[in-house]
């Protein structure tokens, strides 16, 4: 007997639909893949600029919010006072109880106030699963009235996560190591929590010719490229590798960085003294991403992992897999789910985010044919991580999590 067709809902209370930021095209991703198998609404808080959807269908929480807020930044919760946050709360209460009878499961992304969407609709018959990325580690000293405010504000925030998430009969982590933090932090029950990880769209992120890429770019042909793509922000730090490189010099080598963020300003003063070119190309659309990536020889992945609890990468870092599957060696640190991504010496290489460390790595810094091969073992490694795989194992999830409530 077939089963059901199933009506999902993906909500992401937190977030901005931004095509070039990060969670929408994880979101964009998965809801397309998961498609042809289930009828899927994705919701996010606001829509910032027009998407095609292809298969599914898109709308916002809030469609009367303003638009034209800061495009660099889709976390739309991010900031906002107490008062504020109530009040989006009874947004969320409105948005269930108007769309209850429309879907038969609801999938939340994590946010500030982490499962409380998935509450509102439990509340009308609705069965929900939390899927987090993070458990939203504080960092910052409290040393002024100020800090102390946003602090407590953040620990209330984590009280009303903490609650909603252990009322929940499934929270799906995207790691295990996260699953470990949650469990840990959250004190949710083992058995309510299943790691599903992010997939990578192999049509977009494949292995290109490398020549094409750097004449395309306008980029040398005979030059060492490094690359990072991303954010320059707390959590990815690149203040040590320019420190390093202010002290060591490697022949024909370059660094090229694609992307924005707070801290490009201090970057790009820091790569001044680097003793080899650093070449900033600010945002650029995901769609050369995959160019970029296929013109570089290695590329880079430097997360700051004391802006994480016990120093600990918790998320699925995308950018990782999405290197690797465009056939190129990447360098990252050794911690939490990146070990489980990069085998050290194979597929790229594990070293710490300290000047000293990239020092003696620029010091010994591999030949590009060493590199190239590293890159087709890099290729492999992710063969089989796809969106596809994981838009199963999600069906799977909503399966189990209708069959529980009707029982």
């Amino acid at each position: 007997m077939s089963r059901k067709r199933l009506s999902i809902c993906y909500a992401a209370p937190g977030h901005a639909l931004l095509s070039t930021a990060g969670p929408t095209r994880n979101i964009l991703s998965l809801v397309e893949a998961l498609s042809p198998w289930a009828n899927v609404t994705v919701a996010f808080r606001h829509i910032r600029e027009p998407v095609k959807a292809e298969g599914y269908q898109i709308m916002a929480i809030e469609p009367q919010a303003d638009r034209t807020g800061d495009l660099a930044d889709d976390v739309v919760a991010r900031g906002l006072n107490p008062l504020t946050h109530l009040a989006y709360l009874r947004v969320l209460r409105s948005f269930a109880r108007q769309w209850a009878d429309s879907f038969d499961v609801v999938m939340e992304k994590g946010w500030r106030l982490s499962g409380s969407l998935s509450a509102a609709f439990r509340a009308h018959g609705v069965p929900g699963a939390l899927v987090e990325n993070d458990v939203r580690y504080w960092n910052e000293p409290v040393c002024d009235v100020r800090t102390m405010a946003k602090y407590l504000v953040h620990r209330a925030a984590q009280g009303v996560a903490g609650y909603a998430s252990r009322h929940m009969p499934l929270v799906i982590a995207e790691t295990n190591t996260l699953k470990a933090m949650l469990i840990e932090q959250r004190g949710l029950s083992p058995d309510r929590v299943q790691v599903i990880g992010l997939g990578v769209d192999h049509r977009r992120f494949r292995p290109l010719d490398q020549l094409g890429a750097r004449q395309e770019l306008g980029l040398r042909p005979d030059a060492c490229i490094l690359l990072y793509v991303g954010g320059m922000d707390m959590y990815h730090d690149l203040r040590p590798l320019f420190d390093a490189g202010g002290h060591t010099s490697v022949p024909d080598i370059e660094l090229h960085v694609v992307g924005d963020g707070e801290y490009r300003l201090r970057y790009e003063a820091a790569a001044e003294q680097v003793r080899f070119p650093v070449v900033f190309h600010g945002q650029k659309p995901h769609q050369m991403i995959p160019t970029f990536i296929a013109a570089a020889d290695l590329c880079l992945a430097p997360y700051q992992v004391q802006a994480f609890h016990h120093q600990l990468v918790p998320f699925s870092t995308l950018k990782i897999p999405e290197y690797m599957a465009c056939a190129r060696p990447v360098v990252s640190v050794p911690s939490g789910h990146i070990r489980e991504l990069i085998t050290h010496q194979r597929t790229g290489f594990l070293v710490p985010n300290e000047a000293s460390a990239w020092r003696a790595f620029l010091d010994a810094f591999p030949a590009r044919q060493h590199l190239a091969a590293m890159g087709q073992a890099a290729a492999d490694a992710v063969v089989s991580v796809s969106w596809e795989h994981t838009a199963a194992q999600y069906l799977e999830a909503s399966h189990r999590l209708l069959a529980t409530d009707q029982t």
